[in-house]
């Protein structure tokens, strides 16, 4: 991948904020152990409470104006884009006025932070409010017809994440080609192939951002019971799943933006996920120790709850 700049776009803004600090700065300490290239695209995710937040995570809580302008600059001063995941999936237009989810835009409204978009009455609200925001399409869509992701490459946005069954669909990739640099991939993707309850699990979870459902009674989504069913290594086994060999392929056809999945699946899977994709093979014992080190370190000097 010589001379290619692969950008990876991590996961949890606030959930993994530690461990997002602790990598930028192992990057910059050691970064002949780590592969040529690559690039921290962005850090996705969404401040607690958020009510346009979607996908398959909940973040409860709130946070205050200064915690949000803090965690935004402290991105940003490393030229990290934010991208906040605004993918609730049945947000209609009275929820655009929401008073919280607009603070949180207006602060980060510095022309570097993105948006993740769904709802077609959020969307048009952010491009009409904020038109400095890079507008992405978002993989809950849940666009499976090659036809209707031909559409969506011709609308304005600046990228497109791919539904994860397509990753291995030749000729969905190279139909895709001429359009590669605009395509983001998800790598590690837990989900069974064509799973018939990711779609409900985006309404649950939006559900619950809006204070429809309980979020303590949210009820399992996970098709596969089996042990250790999200663990790394089993999503290593799935059909979906992006290898280090298949990054450098489709880097090779002109695709560079790729997506660390982890938004609700533990710091163990987070970390396991970027040793393998960013890390050298041969340095990854060194800075998963390195790393763990730091870790434990800095968590053994914050202050008691």
């Amino acid at each position: 991948m010589e001379n290619e700049t692969i950008y990876w776009h991590l996961p949890g803004i606030c959930y993994f904020g530690l461990i997002n600090h602790v990598l930028f700065d192992t990057m910059k300490k050691f970064p002949d152990k780590f592969n040529e290239g690559y690039k921290i695209g962005s850090v996705y995710g969404t401040f607690p409470g958020a009510i346009w937040n979607g996908g398959r995570s909940i973040i409860d809580g709130h946070s205050s104006e200064a915690e949000v302008a803090n965690i935004i600059k402290s991105y940003n001063v490393f030229g990290i884009p934010v991208r906040f995941t605004w993918t609730n999936v049945l947000l209609e237009e009275k929820h655009t006025s929401d008073e919280y989810c607009n603070m949180i835009m207006r602060v980060g409204n510095n022309g570097m932070n993105q948006v993740l978009v769904y709802s077609d009455d959020l969307e048009d609200y952010i491009r009409k409010t904020y038109p400095d925001y890079k507008v992405l399409s978002s993989t809950t869509k849940r666009i499976l017809s090659v036809d209707r992701l031909m559409e969506e490459m011709k609308k304005d946005y600046y990228l497109v994440v791919l539904d994860y069954d397509f990753n291995h669909d030749e000729k969905v990739i190279e139909k895709l080609t001429p359009y590669a640099d605009r395509i983001e991939i998800l790598t590690n993707e837990t989900c069974q192939p064509h799973c018939p309850q990711r779609s409900n699990h985006y309404k649950e979870i939006s559900k619950c951002m809006l204070g429809e459902s309980d979020i303590n009674k949210l009820q399992s989504f996970c098709i596969d019971r089996t042990p250790n069913a999200r663990s790394f290594k089993s999503c290593m086994k799935r059909p979906a799943f992006m290898s280090t060999s298949d990054i450098e392929a489709y880097s090779k056809k002109g695709f560079k933006n790729f997506k660390i999945v982890g938004r609700g699946l533990g710091q163990e899977f987070y970390i396991d996920s970027l040793i393998y994709y960013l890390v050298k093979p041969e340095h990854r014992d060194f800075i998963r120790g390195y790393f763990t080190n730091i870790l434990t370190m800095i968590r053994s000097k914050q202050p008691k709850r």
